[in-house]
């Protein structure tokens, strides 16, 4: 069992800290706290060269919230079996499944007309819009009425002048057959207020964003049964969750590179008043190197 590895430092000497975002911004902890706990696991590697390893590389990718980590990795040249991302919150997490995730946009086409002589001729873009929002469930199917394995369909911006008008949405949901019968009932409500106007027409268009990671690593189990051991060993329990979210483990693990979430120890993930206690970074660092031991020792 390592008791040092936020070398050169033990881990019982660490101070309760904890680290705060500024409160002007989102994402401080997520995923900073990541970075950190890798280059800490990596520095006692490079300073214990006795310590038994196999070969290990470390991709740090960007622009993972807005789905474009990925966008341009050569996985040829990265040249691994498997990965872990540091991306999950409270220590002892370990997360194997994911939503599957969809974008839709809605163009919503109006009537244009010059306001001053616009009756029975201006169909107004930003009104329609306006109705479909309205129309969409509030007591299910929103982010802020469904928890656990619920999924649901989130409209995340708008925008628009009176003869056209955009509405986007994320929709997200663990099977991504129910996936599909979201989008189905979102087109329907769309289409069914344009048919209220004569002359607005609509466009919908789905983009695939990332999909449930589960089955990939259903099919390679050890890569997520090492990393629960290695949350063992370094004196935690295990929490196994599923991610109401997505990592670039998702797409990672699509990709052939099966790519289970581990924590970083951040709470309060995607508002102002992110936080992280210093010792839970530790506890990431050392889980990260129990897991080279642990692939080294089981190769």
């Amino acid at each position: 069992m390592l008791s040092a590895v936020t070398h050169p430092y033990l881990y019982n000497q660490i101070k309760e800290d904890i680290i705060t975002a500024s409160g002007k911004t989102l994402l401080g902890a997520d995923d900073k706290s990541g970075v950190a706990a890798i280059m800490q696991a990596a520095e006692f590697m490079v300073k214990n060269p006795s310590f038994k390893h196999g070969t290990i590389k470390i991709l740090f990718t960007p622009d993972e919230e807005v789905g474009k980590g990925t966008a341009k990795l050569d996985m040829k040249k990265l040249g691994a079996d498997f990965g872990y991302t540091l991306d999950g919150g409270e220590a002892g997490s370990l997360e194997d499944e994911t939503f599957s995730a969809d974008g839709v946009t809605i163009t919503i086409n109006g009537v244009i007309a010059h306001p001053g002589y616009a009756k029975n001729k201006l169909v107004n873009a930003i009104k329609i819009a306006g109705e479909i929002l309205h129309a969409l469930p509030t007591t299910e199917w929103a982010p802020e009425a469904t928890e656990k394995k619920e999924g649901f369909v989130h409209p995340v911006r708008v925008e628009g002048i009176a003869e056209k008008a955009i509405i986007e949405f994320i929709v997200r949901d663990f099977d991504t057959d129910v996936l599909k019968k979201h989008e189905e009932r979102l087109k329907g409500i769309a289409e069914e207020v344009v048919s209220h106007y004569l002359g607005a027409s609509m466009n919908f268009k789905i983009t695939e964003q990332y999909r449930n990671m589960k089955k990939v690593l259903d099919e390679s189990p050890q890569v997520a049964a090492y990393a629960a051991e290695a949350i063992n060993r370094a004196g935690l329990d295990v929490n196994t969750e599923s991610i109401r979210g997505g990592t670039d483990g998702s797409r990672l693990s699509f990709m052939g590179l099966p790519c289970p979430n581990i924590f970083t120890g951040m709470q309060c993930i995607h508002s102002k008043l992110e936080w992280i206690g210093v010792k839970d970074m530790a506890k990431a660092a050392e889980t990260i190197v129990h897991l080279s031991m642990i692939w080294e020792e089981k190769s």
